[in-house]
């Protein structure tokens, strides 16, 4: 069972890019099903009304549990001051299981970080590339796992997939996603420098074909063990909220195998 801790669904509201439109999950879970995707985190569409977004993507997620996991997406400047009521009111009322912020909106300071913290949520963070950012978000907050969408760029960055191959060798609970990454020499380097146990699979659906991503990692030609752990071990553990090393022992996420 493969796990893609990254893909978008739900509508927007801004009606300006496909992205702050509607995210639609007919074709992607087609396609993820096809390539053996199981598992899928699912982050809310860009929206200025928060609520409204994790209520929209908890009745999506109800739908197809437990195919979908859902995360609580925040804007650390608009919900200032209700961030943690947000969050908690996601993973109690809807079980989501993690934070998105997006560096688009504003990079997250204390209160996402803190309310990450006292929730055991991991946060997918898109620096927008903005990497070096992250270097204070993981050491003022240890306990909370941190993963770097995309590599720390969508737009083909080198100097961001640098750092953040450099932030996930020194920071424990720094890791990073792999979708849409282009250059492939620096997944690679991810994995010969940080290790296999810091980098997961995500395919930013439903725009990027989940195949197309997935076939990325299978020309890494990593060992079956190391393998498993980006496809699977590491987003198991992170989406239960252990900070232990992943074993292969690992039982599918919610139960489910």
């Amino acid at each position: 069972m493969v796990i893609d801790f990254h893909c978008h669904a739900g509508p927007g509201d801004a009606l300006t890019a496909p992205w702050n439109t509607r995210a639609p999950l007919r074709a992607y879970l087609a396609r993820a099903a096809a390539c053996g995707i199981r598992r899928t985190v699912v982050v809310p569409a860009f929206h200025d009304d928060s609520l409204r977004a994790h209520r929209a993507l908890a009745a999506l997620v109800a739908r197809h549990r437990p195919r979908l996991v859902g995360f609580a997406m925040v804007h650390p400047r608009q919900d200032a001051g209700r961030v943690h009521a947000l969050v908690r009111r996601a993973r109690t009322r809807y079980g989501f299981r993690g934070i998105k912020v997006h560096g688009h909106d504003a990079l997250p300071g204390r209160e996402v970080l803190e309310a990450a913290r006292a929730e055991g949520l991991p946060l997918l963070l898109d620096v927008a590339g903005q990497a070096h950012t992250v270097e204070m978000l993981a050491g003022e907050y240890p306990e909370v796992p941190i993963v770097i969408a995309h590599l720390g760029s969508f737009a083909d960055d080198w100097r961001a997939h640098l750092t953040v191959i450099d932030l996930m060798v020194r920071h424990a609970n720094v890791h990073a996603d792999t979708s849409g990454v282009r250059r492939f020499d620096y997944l690679v380097e991810a994995v010969r420098r940080a290790g296999p146990h810091k980098l997961l699979f995500g395919s930013d659906g439903p725009w990027l074909h989940p195949a197309v991503e997935l076939h990325k990692i299978r020309m890494l030609r990593l060992d079956p063990q190391a393998e498993w752990l980006v496809t699977r071990g590491n987003a198991a553990r992170l989406l239960r909220g252990s900070t232990a090393a992943p074993s292969a022992s690992l039982a599918g996420v919610g139960g489910a195998g």
